[in-house]
């Protein structure tokens, strides 16, 4: 039987459905896949023996990524809204390193041949549109923005601070030559990873690297705990629904009109006539 518009909408765009949810879990399945085989291809061994049938395996799946960009195009009012919205850029970005490797050519442009394939990583920031955990953290990220920017903001400040200190105290002779090398020592010191390239020798500076450690401890826990109280204070999401004209999301379970844009979110039958979709 032919699907109608509307019908491919609410596989493509929404998860209510039998079909939909298994629309979602292929594209997850392939995203996971394409992932996998850059990460592969990069390995020389297995890109010796298995080259060709790595490609062959990634253009078909870029092939199915390509008929997913072209439906979701088809069946929206206003393809624009999608196409330039951060998720068709995302989508884009999953097809697109394929065909310019296929353009680029000559010795002098193969590490941007490679370079160009290696962007095919950035599908996995299609797997946010499938996953309602993921919308829920980019959503809590979002509300977060303003308390995450002050938190990084203190915490530059406490490396330089830390950083000219400890230029100040040891100086060139025990390695901190620059306060652009104390501020990285600062920073690994804080973050409590400690390479150990960089180490303070004088009584002094040893005891304020031991300040900047426990200081560190305290501090990893603070981005956890904006993020965390703002997921906390997020309602449940089941609905699923996405407005064909605006993009918009964020509909009530009972919602039958988008709240933004006031598009129907439930119609008899897919828009018809060529103004439907300028």
């Amino acid at each position: 039987m032919k699907l109608n518009k509307k019908r491919l909408y609410e596989i493509i765009f929404e998860a209510d459905t039998k079909e939909g949810k298994a629309f979602d879990l292929t594209i997850i399945v392939l995203i996971f896949l394409s992932v996998l085989l850059v990460l592969l291809d990069s390995i020389a061994e297995i890109r010796e023996r298995f080259g060709v049938v790595i490609h062959l395996i990634e253009w078909f799946i870029t092939g199915i990524f390509l008929l997913e960009y072209i439906l979701r195009i088809y069946v929206l009012n206003r393809p624009a809204r999608y196409i330039f919205s951060f998720y068709g850029l995302i989508d884009l970005m999953a097809i697109l390193p394929n065909f310019l490797g296929l353009i680029l050519s000559g010795g002098q442009s193969l590490m941007v041949i490679r370079a160009v394939r290696l962007l095919r990583v950035f599908r996995i920031f299609k797997l946010s549109r499938y996953t309602s955990a993921g919308r829920t953290l980019i959503k809590a990220l979002y509300r977060s923005r303003e308390k995450i920017f002050m938190f990084i903001s203190v915490i530059v400040t406490l490396v330089v601070i830390f950083g000219t200190i400890m230029y100040l105290v040891e100086g060139e002779k025990n390695g901190f030559t620059s306060i652009p090398v104390s501020i990285y020592w600062a920073v690994v010191t804080l973050t409590t990873v400690g390479y150990g390239d960089i180490s303070p020798a004088t009584g002094f500076g040893q005891f304020l690297a031991s300040i900047v450690m426990i200081m560190g401890y305290a501090i990893i826990a603070v981005p956890t705990g904006i993020v965390t109280s703002e997921m906390m204070r997020m309602p449940a999401e089941n609905n699923t629904q996405v407005c064909p004209s605006c993009m918009y999301d964020k509909h009530d379970d009972d919602a039958r009109y988008c709240k933004k844009c006031g598009t129907a979110l439930e119609v008899d039958s897919p828009p018809v006539g060529p103004e439907k979709y300028l």
